[in-house]
């Protein structure tokens, strides 16, 4: 069985409403990369720093666009470009604050492909895609379109 192990790691000094931290990770995309309460609820733009909210969406949007990459290898199609982006909303519940929907948004330039099969192809990477998988408590959608 094959497997692998990826990490990160966080740094969080102070209390949780005044503190903050840095998040590192070994490719340096991560390097002292700064996140806070304040960048996390009053920083829209997320220009200032980064939240986990972001990251666990690039990392859906990223694993989602390599699964279905795969998946058309598979079926003989490749695809010229497949842009994706995912947004997480996020509601305060009596729990607190809690992954409420994620939406996957798709852009594909697939060449010789019916809008059948790709439709096929985009919803069966959501649904195998390992982050979908991991996020699986959460509803998806998946609006995925050729352009």
């Amino acid at each position: 069985m094959a497997s692998f192990k990826r990490t990160a790691s966080a740094v969080w000094h102070g209390n949780g409403p005044d503190g903050s931290g840095i998040l590192n990770g070994p490719s340096g995309v991560l390097q002292n990369t700064p996140y806070s309460a304040k960048l996390r609820f009053q920083n829209e733009d997320g220009r200032a720093g980064t939240n986990p909210e972001e990251l666990i969406a690039a990392a859906h949007a990223g694993c989602y666009a390599m699964a279905l990459s795969f998946a058309l290898t598979n079926a003989g199609f490749i695809p010229e470009t497949l842009h994706c982006s995912a947004t997480i909303s996020m509601e305060k519940t009596d729990a607190g604050w809690t992954f409420a929907h994620i939406a996957l948004q798709l852009e594909a330039k697939i060449p010789g492909i019916s809008e059948e099969k790709f439709q096929e192809l985009a919803n069966g990477a959501k649904n195998g895609c390992p982050v979908s998988r991991a996020l699986s408590a959460v509803p998806i959608s998946l609006e995925a379109r050729l352009v």
